[in-house]
C-alpha cells in the first residue's frame, strides 16, 4: 500500500461492494502500487479491439513506465479505481486533473479526464456505470466538478454509458474524436438513472437466488435428519423443476445418489454450473465450502448454519467475514441462520426452507427476518377453521434470518415488478437503512398493498442484525412509513387479515360501508366496529336467523348496486332448524353476487362457522397437507355444470382460483375484518392522492444565498453549535420566519426598559430550562399593560422561584391570542430530514400527538400533516371557537422544511410557541443548530452496506 510522502493516506472509505446488471456483485477500490502483477494480467485478457478503443491505437502490452503510471496515484489529481472479482480486476477507471489548456494540474483546477477499460468477458454487466457513479463521487470529494472524455465514434458503448448517466453535458467532435464533457453535480436526471439501475441489479440479484436453475444442498447429511437433510427432502418433495445436488464431504466415494439426489463429495465435483448453494455446515467449516462455491461460479448461498452475530462478538467478527468473502466471488447471501426461502411458480416449485410443507401458490409475497415469525406467518396464511380463511397463498417467500447481505430492501426491488406478487407482507425487526427502505417503499406501494409489522419496537434490534441506530422513536418511524405508503399494523394476525383482504379484493372507493346478515347483534357489534376505526357505516340490514342463501343473495347484491356504499360487510351466525341455510349455499350465494358486481371489496364476518370459512375459500384452499391419518381436506364448492347445478352437498377437492376471481375473506371476529377493512380504506386514499402528491413551492422572499454564506461563516466557528437568539433570527429571517423579539430582563429596570422598547401590552416568561414553554406551571405573565402590572408580575416570578439568575426572565411584546404550536425539524442520520407538527403544551406531549413528515414537503403534505393530529379540530373552530389562520402554519412549516433541504447543516430547527390566530402567525420562540451535514447514501453511488 502506497505510502511515499508525495502521495495522500490510502483513502479505505472508497472502497465498496456493488451488486451489478445481471445480479453478481463486484469489489470497486482504489489502486494501489500492491496491483501490478494484477493490472498486467487483465490487461493481458482485454481484447485487442478494447485495447484500440482505450488508446487510439494498437497497444498489445503495457510497459513498465505504463504499469508505474497507472498503479502510483495520488489520491487527489491522479485516481484509478478497480473493480474487482475473486481479488482480480475485471475493469478499471482513472481520472487525472487538467487545467484550462488540458495540461496536467492541481487544484483550484476543477476538470479532469476520465478513461475507462471493461474486461471482456465483463461488459454488458454494466460495470463502467458503476465506476462511473463511484469516480464521479471521488471527483466530487476532491474538488473536481467536470469530467472530460474523449472516445473515439465506433466506441458506442462507452458514449452511450457517459449519455446515459444523466449528467449534463456537452458533447463534439474534432479530429476525429468525440469529447464528452458533463458536471458531476448529481441532477433529478441522474438520481433518477441511478435509482433505476439500482433497481434493476437488486432486483435480478434476487431472482437469481428465488428463480435457479440448478441447486445444491452443502451438508446434507448421511443419515435421516438434521437441518441439510431436511432442507434436501423439502425441495425434492416440493417438486423442484431444476436440477438438484446433495453435497457432503463425508460421503463414501462410491455413493452417488442421496435419497434418489446425485450426491457429491465437493460442489467443485458438479459436473456444470451451480446457481444456488444452501449452507447447512456448522459455522466454522463455512469458509471453505464458500471457496468452493465461489471456485466454482455459484451466483448465491443461503446459509442456514447458525452460529454468527447472533451468538456474540466472536460470531459477528465471523459474520462479517462470511460477506466479505462471498462477496469477494460476486455472490449475494440470505442468512446466515436463515429458515429459507419458497418459491411456488410452478416454473419453479422450490422449497429450500426448513418448512416440510410447501405452501399452495397465491398472490403474497412474504418476507420475514426471523424464521420462527417465518413459520407463524406461513401457519396463519394457511390454516383452516378456527382463525382467519385462507383465501390464497404464497408467491414467494424469504426468511433472511440475520440479514447480513440481502434485506428487505433488495426483496422489495423484486417484488415491485414481480408479475406473481400482487400484496407484500413483511415482518421487519430492524431496517437498516430507513432512507432506501421509505423511498422503495412509496413506489412499491403505488403499484401494489405493502403491509409491515415491526418487531424489537420498545427494544434494540435483534443481536445479530448489524444496523445503524436512529434517533426517532418508534411512533415516527411508523408515521414516516404510513407516509410512504405502508399499511402498518402492529401483530401477525393484523398482518395476515389485512393481506388476505388485499390479494383478492378491489380497493374500497371511500369509507362508506353496508352492513348486513342474520344476526342483529353481531351486526351492532360490527357498526361499532366501523366507528371505531374512522369508517362512516351504514345502520345494519338484519335478515333475521330464518335468512336463507337467496336472501344473502339479493340483500348483498342490491348494498353492491348503491352508489352510496363502497364496502359490504357480511356477518353470519350458525341457524338451526329446518330449512336453515348451509353452509356451501351461502358461499355459493355470496361469491354469485360478487362475481356480478366485482368493483366493491366483500368481508363476512363468521362466528363458529368452519363450513362456511371453507367453503369461501374453496377456490383457493390454502390449507396444510393432511397428517398421517387424517381425512383428506375437501371443500364445499357448489358448481353449474352442463347438467345443471350441483347439489349443496357435492363435495369437490380444492383447486386454484381462476386468475382474477375475487374471493371473499371471512374472519371470526368483527373487529379483525373491521380493522383490515379500515386499513385497506386508508391505502386507497393514499394511492389516489399518490397520483398528485403537490409541489414544493418557491417564495420569492427566500434568500438561499444569503443564508448560506451566513452558516458558512457560523459553522467556521466550530464543528456543531446551537445559535444565539440574534443568529437565529438572522438565519430564519432569510426564509422568510421572523421570531418576535424577547429582551432579557436581569433586574426589574431592565424588564421596564424591555417593555418601553418594545411597546406595551407585553408578556414576561421565565426561561429557565425547567419553566421555559411550560406556562401550566406559571412561569409566564400575559398582557401586561403598563409598568406597574410588569414590575408586580417580576416580583411575583421571583418571589415564587427564586432569583433572576435562575429564572433568566425576558420581555416579549405579546401576539395575538390563538391556538399554540410547535413546529420542529431534525435530520436523522438513519432515517434523513423529518419535519414534525403539534399543539403546544404539556397535555400534547404526555398524548403523543405529534405528526410527522419527511422532508421536503409539499404543499399537500403539509395540509394533510396540519389536518393529522388527533387535536387538529381546535384549529378549527372547535366548539364555537375563531378558526386559526391554518393556511398561514401551512406556509410556515413550508418555508422550515425549504430551510433543512436547502441547507443540511441546519441539523435541528425548533419553533416553539407559535401562535396561530385567525389573521396570520407569531413565532414566539426559536432554537437552531447547525452542524457539518451527515452523509447522505441516497445521493452517493450505489453501495452494498459494508461490512
Amino acid at each position: 500500500m502506497q505510502t511515499s510522502p508525495d502521495r495522500h493516506e490510502y483513502p479505505a472509505h472508497w472502497e465498496a461492494d456493488v451488486v451489478l446488471r445481471d445480479g453478481g456483485t463486484a469489489r470497486i477500490r482504489p489502486i494501489t502500487v500492491d496491483d501490478a502483477e494484477r493490472l498486467v494480467s487483465f490487461y493481458e485478457q482485454v481484447s485487442d479491439e478494447s485495447k484500440y478503443y482505450r488508446f487510439f491505437a494498437p497497444y498489445p502490452r503495457l510497459s513498465a513506465k505504463d504499469v508505474h503510471r497507472f498503479t502510483h496515484h495520488d489520491f487527489v489529481d491522479r485516481v484509478g479505481l478497480a473493480a474487482t472479482v475473486g481479488g482480480e480486476f475485471i475493469a478499471t477507471v482513472r481520472y487525472d486533473r487538467i487545467g484550462a489548456d488540458g495540461t496536467p494540474a492541481s487544484a483550484p483546477a476543477d476538470e479532469a479526464e476520465v478513461a475507462f477499460l471493461v474486461q471482456d468477458a465483463h461488459q454488458g454487466r454494466g460495470v463502467a456505470s458503476a465506476l462511473l457513479e463511484h469516480i464521479a463521487a471521488v471527483a466530487r470529494e476532491r474538488g473536481i466538478r467536470r469530467f472530460a472524455a474523449e472516445v473515439l465514434p465506433a466506441n458506442n458503448k462507452m458514449i452511450k454509458v457517459f449519455t446515459d448517466a444523466g449528467y449534463t453535458q456537452k458533447r463534439s467532435f474534432e479530429d476525429g474524436v468525440v469529447r464528452l464533457e458533463f458536471d458531476l453535480e448529481p441532477t433529478d436526471r441522474s438520481l433518477a438513472v441511478q435509482y433505476a439501475r439500482e433497481h434493476r441489479a437488486e432486483a435480478r440479484s434476487v431472482q437469481r437466488l428465488l428463480a435457479p436453475g440448478t441447486v445444491a444442498v452443502i451438508g446434507a447429511g448421511r443419515t435421516p435428519g438434521g437441518v441439510g437433510r431436511s432442507v434436501l427432502g423439502n425441495i425434492r418433495d416440493a417438486g423442484y423443476t431444476g436440477r438438484l445436488y446433495a453435497v457432503n464431504r463425508a460421503l463414501p466415494e462410491e455413493q452417488k445418489e442421496l435419497d434418489g439426489v446425485p450426491a457429491h463429495r465437493s460442489v467443485r465435483d458438479i459436473d456444470g454450473p451451480v446457481d444456488l448453494a444452501v449452507v447447512a455446515v456448522p459455522a466454522e467449516h463455512v469458509p471453505e465450502v464458500v471457496t468452493e462455491c465461489g471456485e466454482h461460479g455459484v451466483q448465491g448461498l443461503v446459509v442456514v448454519s447458525a452460529g454468527y452475530a447472533e451468538s456474540g462478538t466472536e460470531g459477528r467478527e465471523r459474520q462479517r467475514a462470511l460477506v466479505r468473502q462471498a462477496r469477494t466471488y460476486g455472490m449475494r447471501i440470505i442468512g446466515p441462520n436463515a429458515f429459507g426461502i419458497i418459491n411456488t411458480s410452478p416454473r419453479v416449485r422450490l422449497n429450500a426452507s426448513l418448512a416440510p410443507e410447501t405452501p399452495r401458490p397465491g398472490r403474497i409475497g412474504l418476507f420475514a427476518q426471523s424464521g420462527a415469525i417465518g413459520i407463524a406467518l406461513l401457519s396463519r396464511l394457511h390454516r383452516r377453521g378456527g382463525g382467519v380463511t385462507g383465501v390464497t397463498g404464497v408467491s414467494t417467500f424469504v426468511s433472511s434470518g440475520n440479514r447480513a447481505d440481502v434485506s428487505g430492501n433488495d426483496v422489495l426491488q423484486y417484488w415491485y415488478e414481480d408479475p406473481d406478487t400482487d400484496v407484500v407482507l413483511m415482518y421487519l425487526e430492524s431496517i437498516g437503512n430507513p432512507r432506501k427502505f421509505t423511498r422503495l417503499a412509496r413506489r412499491t406501494a403505488a403499484a401494489k398493498p405493502l403491509v409491515v409489522v415491526q418487531g424489537a419496537r420498545h427494544a434494540a434490534a435483534p443481536q445479530g442484525h448489524a444496523v445503524r441506530a436512529t434517533r426517532l422513536p418508534h411512533a415516527t418511524v411508523s408515521a414516516l412509513l404510513r407516509q410512504a405508503g405502508v399499511i402498518r399494523v402492529d401483530t401477525i394476525t393484523e398482518l395476515v387479515d389485512a393481506g388476505l383482504l388485499l390479494a383478492r379484493q378491489p380497493l374500497p372507493a371511500g369509507p362508506r360501508v353496508a352492513i348486513l346478515g342474520n344476526s342483529e347483534s353481531l351486526g351492532l357489534l360490527t357498526y361499532d366496529a366501523c366507528l371505531a376505526e374512522g369508517l362512516r357505516p351504514h345502520p345494519p340490514q338484519d335478515l333475521t336467523t330464518a335468512a336463507s342463501a337467496a336472501d344473502f343473495h339479493t340483500a348483498l347484491s342490491r348494498a353492491l348496486a348503491d352508489d352510496r356504499c363502497d364496502a359490504v360487510v357480511v356477518t353470519a351466525i350458525p341457524a338451526v332448524g329446518e330449512g336453515s341455510v348451509a353452509d356451501a349455499a351461502l358461499a355459493d350465494a355470496l361469491r354469485s353476487a360478487v362475481a356480478a358486481a366485482p368493483a366493491k371489496p366483500v368481508l363476512v364476518v363468521h362466528v363458529e362457522l368452519g363450513g362456511l370459512a371453507e367453503a369461501l375459500s374453496a377456490a383457493a384452499s390454502t390449507a396444510p397437507q393432511a397428517e398421517a391419518g387424517d381425512p383428506p381436506h375437501v371443500a364445499f364448492r357448489p358448481t353449474a355444470t352442463e347438467a345443471g347445478p350441483a347439489s349443496a352437498g357435492e363435495r369437490l377437492p380444492t383447486a386454484e382460483a381462476p386468475e382474477g376471481e375475487h374471493l371473499i375473506p371471512a374472519y371470526p371476529a368483527a373487529e379483525r375484518a373491521v380493522r383490515a377493512l379500515g386499513q385497506a380504506v386508508t391505502y386507497a386514499q393514499w394511492r389516489r392522492d399518490a397520483t398528485d402528491p403537490g409541489k414544493v413551492p418557491e417564495y420569492e422572499d427566500i434568500d438561499e444565498k444569503g443564508a448560506a454564506t451566513l452558516i458558512d461563516g457560523l459553522l467556521a466557528r466550530g464543528q456543531g453549535l446551537t445559535l444565539g437568539a440574534d443568529e437565529t433570527c438572522d438565519l430564519l429571517g432569510h426564509y422568510g420566519i421572523h421570531v418576535h423579539r424577547a429582551l432579557p430582563a436581569p433586574t426589574p429596570d431592565a424588564a421596564a426598559e424591555a417593555a418601553r422598547t418594545l411597546g406595551y401590552p407585553v408578556a414576561l416568561k421565565a426561561t429557565a430550562p425547567h419553566l421555559r414553554h411550560r406556562a401550566d406551571l406559571g412561569g409566564v405573565r400575559l398582557d401586561l399593560g403598563d409598568e406597574d402590572q410588569l414590575l408586580r408580575s417580576y416580583t411575583e416570578l421571583t418571589e415564587l422561584f427564586g432569583p433572576p439568575e435562575e429564572l433568566r426572565p425576558v420581555v416579549q411584546r405579546m401576539a395575538p391570542r390563538g391556538v399554540d404550536v410547535v413546529v420542529r425539524a431534525v435530520i436523522d442520520p438513519a432515517a434523513g430530514a423529518v419535519l414534525s407538527f403539534g399543539l403546544a403544551g404539556a397535555a400534547s406531549q404526555l398524548l403523543g400527538d405529534t405528526a410527522h413528515r419527511l422532508i421536503p414537503v409539499t404543499d399537500k403534505e403539509a395540509t394533510s400533516l396540519v389536518r393529522s393530529i388527533r387535536t387538529a379540530p381546535l384549529l378549527f373552530g372547535w366548539r364555537g371557537s375563531a378558526p386559526a389562520d391554518t393556511r398561514a402554519l401551512e406556509e410556515l412549516l413550508l418555508r422550515v422544511s425549504r430551510l433543512v433541504d436547502d441547507h443540511p447543516e441546519v441539523v435541528a430547527v425548533t419553533l416553539e410557541p407559535v401562535v396561530v390566530a385567525s389573521h396570520g402567525l407569531s413565532v414566539l420562540g426559536a432554537s437552531v443548530r447547525l452542524a457539518p451535514p451527515p452523509a447522505r447514501d441516497d445521493l452517493g453511488p450505489r453501495t452494498l452496506p459494508a461490512y
